[in-house]
């Protein structure tokens, strides 16, 4: 496994806070070449996903430490920037949400515990289960797979390695050979980059085609603070032509930008 191998770098502790600066930035340039390389494999997964959840289906994203962390970040970020129910991308890590902050010993070693996870959530058919796990040996991770695979729910995973028991357990596995880390076997270096970079391109590639956004704007992003309030209220202004009291004036009575550009036309 690339993800285990010794890295290009020794004597780190000799290092100056420049060089490894430097050299920890030189290995993480590879690292969007390496996901670009994995495109057509993002792709076929993503096209998957969206029929999917046209028909109703649910985005589940599973994985252990680093990479079931990065999940539950990016399920966490689809409700406030797309307007989604809290329940349409879901993540969820070996050892719960308590494990997001500390981690929990062992929890990745349990194989079943990834369906009995996801099983309050009544999976149907419709449903997409990813799989994220750099080393991609994950028990927790390969079991929900073959679970979810075994429901008929669509399966797809991110790894970090080639031909892993991970990505055979996935009907559309992406691999991200991201190579040896600056530190030996730190897969929260380099591959957990890639996989944030996956992950961003699946959640908004998908949000894109079911319509969550409007040109380049993020129409039904919630407004939940006084910056997303401005930039909805600019965004308002620039689509429609009204001035800012306007801009707000609708937002106060649509609830979002997209209700407010679509209210404003049935208003006039």
């Amino acid at each position: 496994m690339t993800t285990e191998t010794t890295s290009h770098y020794d004597h780190l502790e000799q290092m100056s806070v420049h060089d490894l600066l430097v050299n920890i930035n030189s290995e993480d340039k590879t690292v969007p070449l390496a996901v670009e390389r994995s495109i057509p494999q993002i792709e076929a997964l993503v096209s998957h996903i969206v029929d999917r959840m046209r028909e109703g289906g649910r985005l589940i994203y599973i994985g252990a430490g680093t990479s079931g962390r990065l999940g539950v970040v990016d399920a966490s970020e689809c409700p406030p920037t797309y307007g989604v129910p809290h329940d349409l991308v879901i993540g969820l890590m070996a050892g719960g949400d308590g494990a997001i902050r500390k981690a929990v010993e062992y929890a990745e070693d349990d194989a079943e515990q990834a369906w009995k996870d996801i099983a309050p959530y009544q999976p149907n058919e419709n449903d997409t289960v990813i799989g994220i796990a750099a080393s991609g040996r994950t028990p927790y991770v390969i079991g929900g797979l073959n679970e979810a695979r075994k429901a008929g729910l669509l399966t797809g995973c991110i790894v970090c390695n080639a031909g892993s028991a991970v990505a055979q357990a996935a009907e559309f596995p992406v691999e991200v050979v991201t190579g040896p880390e600056f530190v030996t076997g730190s897969t929260r270096m380099k591959a957990g980059t890639a996989q944030k970079l996956v992950l961003n391109m699946i959640s908004t590639s998908v949000m894109i085609q079911l319509g969550r956004v409007k040109g380049n704007k993020m129409v039904d992003m919630m407004l939940t603070n006084i910056k997303l309030q401005d930039r909805a209220a600019k965004m308002v202004m620039g689509e429609i032509g009204v001035d800012r009291e306007q801009a707000q004036a609708l937002l106060a009575k649509f609830g979002n930008v997209r209700g407010a550009i679509d209210g404003f036309a049935q208003m006039r």
